[in-house]
């Protein structure tokens, strides 16, 4: 019994992992946001992505095939909320003052800011469940009786993991960043952003 629940579980943790792991836009903030004001922010930020990741994983896992669908048709208008999201990203990204010393008020604001942002972001991208119906439709055929939920927290913990373990990571390293260096870093950030939304735009128009 331990060992049908272990399993399936440890290889959506995997899953979540492999999910988060590549550098793409959420992983640019990340980065970008525990240099700049900390792990903290980083960690939320990912974290965003991460319950965005869960909510997919759970619509692959649980087979719900209407509001799939209707994700799926609504995929133009998705992705260019989500291509006209990341330029404004970008634009706010470039803009923005060194935030390290905010006050206690304004950090919860900004915390909570890191985590919608992405969670936005993440959800604006309704391909992302395609690829969670076809691993989840494929470990069920071995692990028929495990309950989906055990592969819905299995994804969340993967992603959580590799958010918090990038986020203190680069936090430690931009402690030793002045502020020239964390500018820097902000407006390199900005610039791959804005790249990253128009390739995601001429992806989608391509014939």
């Amino acid at each position: 019994m331990e060992t049908a629940f272990a399993l399936p579980f440890l290889q959506s943790v995997l899953i979540g992992l492999s999910i988060a792991a590549p550098v793409g836009p959420i992983g640019l903030l990340t980065i970008q946001r525990s240099i700049e004001r900390g792990p903290a922010a980083g960690l939320a930020t990912g974290l965003g992505a991460a319950f965005a990741d869960g909510i997919y994983g759970a619509l692959g896992a649980l087979g719900l095939a209407a509001l799939v669908h209707a994700l799926v048709s609504a995929r133009l208008w998705l992705t260019l909320g989500g291509v006209a999201f990341m330029l404004a990203l970008a634009w706010r990204t470039w803009r923005m003052p060194p935030a390290h010393g905010l006050a206690d008020e304004r950090r919860g604001a900004d915390i909570l800011r890191c985590f919608s942002t992405t969670f936005v972001l993440t959800l604006s991208n309704p391909m992302t469940i395609l690829s969670f119906i076809a691993v989840f439709g494929s470990m069920s055929t071995h692990f028929a009786k495990t309950s989906p939920w055990t592969m819905i927290a299995g994804v969340f913990l993967g992603s959580a993991l590799w958010w918090l373990l990038l986020s203190t990571a680069v936090g430690k390293l931009g402690q030793r960043f002045d502020s020239r260096r964390r500018r820097q870093v902000s407006r390199a950030s900005a610039i791959l952003l804005a790249v990253l939304a128009v390739w995601q735009l001429a992806l989608l128009l391509r014939p």
